[in-house]
C-alpha cells in the first residue's frame, strides 16, 4: 500500500535525543501501513547512523535512509521532497517528540482543506526547563494569534516553521522545494513564504509537540543558537526582506518585545516565569545582533 504520509528526519550529531523523536512518531494513533519515514543523515560524526540503521532494519520497506556530507538544510530537506512516497509530508527535528494524536491531528485538517499547504500544531512547555520554555512561549502565542489581524505590535508575519510541520507535496513540489542555496539558517522562512505566495493557505493547529531545541536549558547555550542565526540567516534576508524587521531585532527591541509578549502569554499559560521574557529576547537578540553583523563584515570583505 502507498503510505500517505512521508514523515521526514533530517538530522547531524542528534545521538542524544534522536531515540525519543522517533519512537514517537513510531507510537502515533495513525495506521502504521499508511506512514513512511525517511532518515537523512547531514554528515554526523557521533553515532546517529547507527541509531538510524536501527530503526531501518526495524522498519522495512516503511523506511528510507539518505546520507551526506554537511551540504545545508536545504539540500536534505529536498532530499526528503524528492523520493517521498507520500502525500503528505510531515518535518520532524531529532529534537522533537510528537504526542500521541498529533499526526492524525494533522492530516484530519490537510484532507477536510485542499486549500491548505501548510499547517503545524503548538509546542508544550516543559517543567523544570526555565530557559526551553521562555524559547517556546513566544511560538505559542504566534500560533495562537496567527489569524489575528496585524496590528502595531504583531507587525510582521509569524510564519510556521520546518519542525513539526506538515507540508502538502503538491504545494512543495509546486514551488520546487527548499532552495539549496541557503545554506545558513531560515530555509523554512523562504520556503513557507513562497508556498504562500503560490496561493496556499497556512494554518496552526492545535495538536501538541514537544520542542526541545536541542535540549537547550543554560543562557550560553541560547547565546551560541542565536548568534549562529544572526551569522547564517545572510543570504536569506538578501532574499526575502519582508520576512524579517532588522531594526526588530535589536537587543532594545528584544526588550520591548518581550514586554509585549508577557500578557498574552500569561493569558494563555498563567505561568509567572513569562515576565522573564524581556530578559530573555534581550539575551537572544544581542546574540543575533552578534552573529549579524560578522556575517555582514565577512561579506564584505
Amino acid at each position: 500500500m502507498k503510505p500517505l504520509v512521508t514523515v521526514g528526519i533530517c538530522v547531524r550529531n542528534g545521538e542524544r535525543l534522536l531515540r525519543n523523536a522517533v519512537d514517537s512518531i513510531i507510537n502515533q494513533d495513525f495506521p502504521s501501513e499508511q506512514l513512511q519515514i525517511i532518515f537523512v543523515d547531514d554528515g554526523s560524526e557521533d553515532s546517529t547512523p547507527k541509531i538510524i540503521s536501527q530503526y531501518v532494519s526495524k522498519l522495512g520497506d516503511r523506511a528510507k535512509f539518505f546520507r551526506s556530507s554537511w551540504k545545508g538544510l536545504g539540500y536534505a530537506r529536498n532530499l526528503i521532497v524528492n523520493n517521498a512516497d507520500g502525500e503528505y509530508i510531515l518535518f520532524v527535528d531529532a529534537d522533537e517528540v510528537l504526542t500521541s494524536n498529533y499526526l492524525k491531528a494533522q492530516i484530519d485538517l490537510l484532507e477536510n482543506n485542499p486549500e491548505v499547504g501548510v499547517t503545524a500544531g503548538i509546542f508544550k512547555t516543559v517543567t523544570g526547563n526555565l530557559i526551553l520554555n521562555l524559547e517556546i512561549i513566544p511560538y505559542i502565542v504566534n500560533q495562537r494569534n496567527y489569524l489575528k489581524p496585524k496590528s502595531f505590535i504583531w507587525k510582521t508575519d509569524k510564519l510556521i516553521g520546518t519542525g513539526g510541520t506538515t507540508f502538502r507535496v503538491k504545494a512543495l513540489r509546486q514551488v520546487k522545494g527548499f532552495d539549496e542555496r541557503i545554506k545558513g539558517s531560515s530555509e523554512d522562512t523562504d520556503l513557507v513564504l513562497r508556498i504562500k505566495k503560490a496561493g496556499w493557505l497556512i494554518r496552526p493547529n492545535m495538536a501538541e509537540l514537544y520542542e526541545l531545541h536541542g535540549g537547550l536549558s543554560k543562557p550560553n547555550e541560547l547565546w551560541k543558537k542565536y548568534f549562529w542565526y544572526g551569522y547564517g540567516c545572510q543570504r536569506t534576508i538578501q532574499k526575502t526582506r519582508e520576512a524579517f524587521s532588522l531594526p526588530r531585532m535589536t537587543p532594545v527591541a528584544g526588550l520591548v518585545a518581550g514586554v509585549f509578549y508577557s500578557f498574552p502569554a500569561y493569558k494563555f499559560l498563567h505561568q509567572k516565569q513569562v515576565f522573564l521574557l524581556p530578559l530573555h529576547f534581550g539575551l537572544k537578540l544581542t546574540a543575533w545582533t552578534c552573529g549579524f553583523m560578522k556575517g555582514q563584515i565577512q561579506r564584505s570583505k
